[in-house]
């Protein structure tokens, strides 16, 4: 345990040494502060790092990570991320991004309690019973898993264009939503089209007179 410990404190060595070499001025820029064009929201899954899944570097995104990558109304971690993203740093860019593979996705199509994380599941299997019809009709486990992962991602989109914080950004300026699959097999992002810039595509219960 000690020695798997101390192999990460032996990484972020080598990981400093390794940008001081490559450019001596790195970490001073860093310091300065930050003004990232995306935030992204993405699963807490340790085999999507947004980074380096997008081959950006340090101080280029934002990010705000959870199981299965969920938009929820009543979230305040999220909601303070969401708006410090888009009101202080001003981003262009708010992307959900799934994967395939997804624990939180598998683990809601079935009926097994797991503890306290239902409770957090329980939005994703709204949006199964939302399509359900959809749903019910892929017989294969996996491809059932990898359907829901990319109509999550669409709702989830779509909870962002209802939040006032979005919004009131759409009142002020461009800010543009996405929503993207990662394949973990593949190392590939699919681009699900569902991109929102404006209110109208709300309905218009959803809609705020700002």
């Amino acid at each position: 345990m000690e020695k798997s410990y101390q192999k990460l404190i032996a990484g972020n060595a080598k990981f400093s040494q390794q940008k001081k070499l490559s450019d001596p001025e790195y970490f001073k820029k860093l310091s300065l502060g930050q003004k990232p064009d995306y935030l992204w929201i993405g699963c807490s899954d340790s085999r999507v790092p947004a980074n380096e899944v997008t081959n950006t570097e340090s101080g280029e995104i934002f990010v705000h990570r959870n199981i299965a990558n969920v938009v929820v109304h009543t979230d305040l971690n999220l909601l303070s991320v969401l708006e410090y993203a888009v009101t202080i740093l001003e981003v262009k860019h708010v992307i959900v991004c799934g994967h395939y593979g997804c624990g939180g996705i598998r683990a809601s199509l079935d009926n097994k309690m797991y503890g306290y994380v239902d409770n957090w599941l329980r939005n994703i299997k709204d949006v199964y019973y939302k399509y359900s019809q959809e749903l019910e009709q892929i017989n294969d486990f996996d491809k059932k898993a990898d359907r829901l992962t990319e109509l999550n991602v669409i709702e989830q989109v779509r909870n962002l264009a209802k939040t006032t914080i979005v919004q009131k950004a759409w009142k002020l300026r461009p800010l543009h939503l996405h929503g993207w699959v990662y394949g973990i097999n593949s190392g590939l992002i699919t681009e699900l089209k569902v991109i929102r810039n404006e209110t109208e595509d709300l309905e218009k219960i959803y809609r705020f007179n700002i």
